[in-house]
């Protein structure tokens, strides 16, 4: 069996040293003697026959093979790190707390039944939950904010499964211009009335989906506005049909007879952060999400 010359420790001081600019802010920050930094990594370059380091003025730079070497190491100590992390996970039981994004577009009443759930498994397990539009979820993965998120889109270094597909439909008030032109709609009658769209909550790689071809176009934060403004006959857009339906029934809001687009249709799709390291009250949780989106049910409380 094969032991590894160099050590994690090692690799860790090298990385300080990097990221601090020098031997003696990296001992402060490790809280190490600077001779100890500077044996440290001369016996690292020692083992492995190479030069990791060049000063460069006061700073101390990675040459081209400690670059290469370092990025290698760094994988090496998050994957310890999550090993770690795993252990007191199983060493404790119970996550102290679980984050979670969630889009806006993701029923409510299925939001809440999950959080129902959920709460009698996690008595001394706090909840964050974080209500996104768009890319937010992303960002919140990204960052590393949440264990849990349900999004639109999948980002990059990420594995999720599609819970459900959303549908859009165009409508607007029952007394809009659009409606009053008594005749299918084409892309010139949309581009001629106002368009009401919500703003992206991400900030990292945020999207547009609004319809861009319109000559007026109101952007608002939250999507419950926007809904208010076109059930008050202010604007038209493309709205999530769930959430519309009483407003469908009740005559508030009338869809649009688009020729072509009337409809849309959108994926959101259940992300675990590190499903490796993920700790019981996170896949209770994630669990539950998929069991309450596949059955469909909503158990309503009974008031006494």
């Amino acid at each position: 069996m094969k032991i590894p010359r160099s050590t994690l420790e090692q690799w860790q001081v090298l990385q300080a040293i990097v990221e601090c600019g020098g031997y003696a802010q990296a001992a402060e920050a490790l809280h190490r003697s600077q001779s100890s930094v500077s044996y440290m990594v001369a016996k690292l370059q020692e083992q492995l026959g190479v030069e990791l380091l060049e000063i460069d003025g006061r700073r101390a730079r990675l040459t081209q093979n400690g670059t290469a070497l370092l990025a290698k190491a760094r994988e090496l100590l998050g994957d310890a790190f999550q090993l770690e992390q795993l252990a007191t996970s199983l060493a404790e039981g119970w996550e102290p707390q679980v984050s979670i994004a969630v889009d806006s577009l993701f029923p409510v009443e299925l939001l809440v039944q999950v959080l129902r759930d959920f709460e009698p498994w996690a008595k001394h397990t706090r909840v964050n939950l974080e209500e996104t539009v768009l890319s937010g979820s992303e960002d919140a993965l990204v960052e590393q904010r949440v264990d849990i998120a349900i999004a639109s889109r999948i980002p990059s270094g990420f594995l999720g499964d599609v819970l459900m597909d959303i549908e859009f439909i165009a409508v607007a008030h029952p007394c809009h211009a659009l409606h009053e032109l008594g005749r299918e709609l084409e892309v010139e009658d949309l581009g001629r009335n106002l368009h009401i769209v919500v703003r992206d909550s991400g900030t990292l790689n945020p999207r547009d989906h609004g319809w861009l071809s319109s000559n007026q176009r109101w952007t608002v934060t939250s999507p419950h506005t926007r809904l208010e403004m076109i059930c008050n006959g202010l604007g038209f857009g493309w709205l999530p049909e769930h959430k519309i339906r009483t407003q469908l029934e009740q005559g508030l809001l009338k869809p649009l007879p688009l020729r072509v687009g009337q409809r849309r249709k959108l994926s959101l799709s259940l992300i675990v952060a590190n499903p490796e390291v993920a700790g019981p009250a996170t896949c209770r949780l994630a669990n539950l999400i998929r069991k309450v989106v596949k059955d469909g049910i909503v158990h309503r409380p009974l008031c006494g």
